[in-house]
């Protein structure tokens, strides 16, 4: 039964743990390919184009919109971020899961483009946390903080557009429950009807 790959939206807050989840995740399990996304922010330390993200001036951000390289894309906290078209397409195409950590702006048009994607939340155990992981990255200014979870607090109007929540208490945990939940969607019926018919088949020349 050949295995098609599966495309899964995973959003959450500023500061909640998805990037270190998703990368524990890839590191774990093989079978998933991390989408890097383009930005217009500047780097962070320790940061490097093409890895964390390809980062982009705004001219050139704007100029992959214009062409439709990109299948997503949306402005937050004052910079661009948007996901690459053709590093997707073709993972998908070889049944390798594809992963988009992108924010909730983003995270909807793709479910209106396709429904068929897995949209997975990623929550802090409670909000006074989220404030401590942001304080504990040292790499922002209490204003750009507050603006972080100004906006946190937008997007938690929207969560019930989501499939699943994830709670980042514990990494191991966490990263095993994202791993079981993409795992339940390959057995669904409706992602394995070819199949379901090819044994109906079978079963019909058995009887006779």
């Amino acid at each position: 039964m050949d295995r098609k790959g599966i495309l899964v939206v995973v959003s959450g807050y500023s500061g909640v743990g998805k990037g270190t989840l998703m990368k524990e995740l890839t590191a774990r399990y093989g079978q998933y390919a991390l989408s890097v996304s383009a930005t217009t922010r500047e780097p962070r330390e320790g940061e490097a184009d093409g890895r964390e993200y390809f980062f982009k001036t705004e001219e050139e951000f704007e100029e992959m919109i214009g062409q439709g390289r990109l299948i997503e894309y949306a402005r937050y906290c004052d910079h661009y971020y948007g996901t690459p078209k053709d590093y997707v397409e073709e993972q998908l195409s070889q049944g390798r899961d594809v992963i988009l950590e992108i924010e909730q702006q983003g995270a909807l048009k793709v479910k209106a483009k396709d429904t068929d994607v897995l949209m997975l939340f990623v929550m802090p155990p409670d909000a006074q946390t989220l404030v401590e992981r942001l304080r504990g990255r040292d790499t922002e200014s209490e204003e750009v903080i507050r603006q972080r979870l100004t906006q946190a607090l937008e997007e938690s109007k929207y969560v019930d557009r989501y499939d699943y929540m994830v709670v980042n208490a514990d990494l191991d945990q966490a990263v095993e429950e994202v791993h079981h939940l993409i795992e339940s969607q390959h057995n669904m019926i409706n992602r394995n009807l070819d199949f379901a018919k090819q044994i109906q088949t079978e079963l019909k020349d058995l009887v006779g």
